[in-house]
């Protein structure tokens, strides 16, 4: 993040706080948005890495698929496209690595649910997989695309980013 972004948003959350002013989800950076996500996955994942029981490692595979595919195909449509849609190469390669990335952890995933017993070495071994998949992911675009983000869309630009994202992932359906 540049120094004067994180001036920006200092700014902007002290007169949040001394205006009293309340901030909606969809008037929030995407960035944020997608902060917070990441987090909550990235805790799903670990918590399957340390679980032991078939149950709860069933239970927590249905949960980080229902946090991850809406979030990816949302954040594909809407942040992806748009940096891919700068004339920049190299912004547009960071967004296309994106989606590369997610279609592995997507496959990943699939293996994982397709799994016979989620006690089992295999299960383990796929479950190991997808967080590292995910990890190093997470930190390629929190480094490289919100770069992209930042440098190209003003926050006005970023919060309306926030409200379509969040309208593209209410419309994401899983089976």
């Amino acid at each position: 993040m540049s120094i004067q972004t994180s001036v920006r948003k200092a700014t902007k959350a002290v007169k949040k706080v001394v205006g009293g002013e309340e901030t909606s989800t969809e008037d929030r950076d995407i960035l944020d948005t997608l902060k917070t996500e990441h987090e909550e996955v990235k805790g799903l994942l670990s918590k399957l890495h340390d679980a032991d029981g078939a149950a709860e490692r069933k239970s927590l595979v249905n949960k980080i698929k229902l946090a991850l595919l809406p979030h990816t195909k949302a954040e594909e449509k809407v942040v992806y496209d748009a940096v891919i849609a700068l004339r920049d190469k190299k912004p547009q390669m960071d967004g296309k690595e994106g989606y590369i990335e997610h279609a592995l952890a997507s496959k990943t995933l699939q293996q994982l649910e397709k799994c016979a017993s989620a006690t089992s070495p295999e299960h383990r071994a796929l479950a190991k997989v997808l967080k590292e998949l995910v990890e190093h992911h997470i930190q390629e675009e929190e480094n490289n695309i919100w770069d992209d983000v930042e440098e190209h869309f003003s926050d006005e630009e970023r919060e309306q980013l926030n409200r379509t994202y969040l309208a593209a992932k209410q419309k994401v359906r899983i089976v």
